[in-house]
């Protein structure tokens, strides 16, 4: 019996030496992939400051009768500009049938449409600067690398609704894999949580660390969303 035991220990640990050690990632390649994160990270802060220019408040762009953009018995939409303008794209395509990736998103975006028309458009010169904060918290976290995660959540959200509400319009084309890409990128960067990585969140997590470590819940949510 022991014979039989020691015979088998002996053939895994034949086995183990046989077996390739795993390549170890070289230095180089490390500082690719922290660039390479580095750089999504900017670049997904980058996307959402540039949004920021025309949609300024208190108008956010708009008239200064705030009017929406409709659509004329013929379905042409008479625009108008800034932030009212692109809200009342989605609220006039939200009631037609619209395929995303070969999927009809007809009845989620009208979802969309009825959320945009009694909350959203009667209360834009607040809810407006919702919008406008809440896009640029998702660029202050990208470039600081703060609560890097937390804002990588809100960029989901935010580039969802636009999903939803805009992807492969015909008029103005808008390129469906524009917003999948947008939401795949916010995707990767809530994963990744990039602020680890030559950013502010790098500098906090230990101190969190400590806190979280005595019982703190607060310090426990924010390792969560760094």
């Amino acid at each position: 019996m022991a014979t039989a035991q020691q015979n088998d220990a002996q053939m895994r640990a034949d086995s183990a030496a046989a077996a390739p050690a795993p390549l170890a990632t070289s230095r180089w390649e490390k500082r690719l992939q922290q660039a390479v994160v580095v750089l999504a990270r900017f670049g997904l802060g980058l996307l959402f400051l540039t949004q920021l220019s025309w949609k300024l408040p208190p108008t956010f762009g708009c008239g200064s009768d705030f009017a929406f953009t409709t659509a004329d018995t013929n379905g042409n939409l008479r625009r108008t500009r800034g932030l009212c303008d692109w809200i009342g794209v989605e609220s006039v395509y939200a009631t037609r049938d619209r395929a995303v990736l070969g999927i009809n998103i007809r009845p989620i975006a009208q979802l969309n449409g009825a959320f945009i028309d009694t909350i959203v458009k009667p209360n834009l010169r607040w809810f407006g600067y919702l919008i406008f904060g809440a896009e640029a918290f998702i660029a202050a976290t990208m470039f600081l690398g703060l609560f890097s995660r937390l804002g990588a959540l809100v960029a989901i959200g935010m580039s969802a609704q636009l999903l939803i509400g805009l992807a492969n319009i015909p008029n103005p084309f808008e390129w469906e894999w524009s917003y999948i890409l947008m939401v795949l990128l916010s995707i990767l960067m809530f994963g990744l949580a990039p602020g680890r990585i030559l950013g502010l969140d790098a500098l906090l997590r230990p101190r969190f660390g400590v806190a979280a470590a005595r019982g703190s819940r607060m310090a426990r949510a924010a390792l969560l969303l760094t």
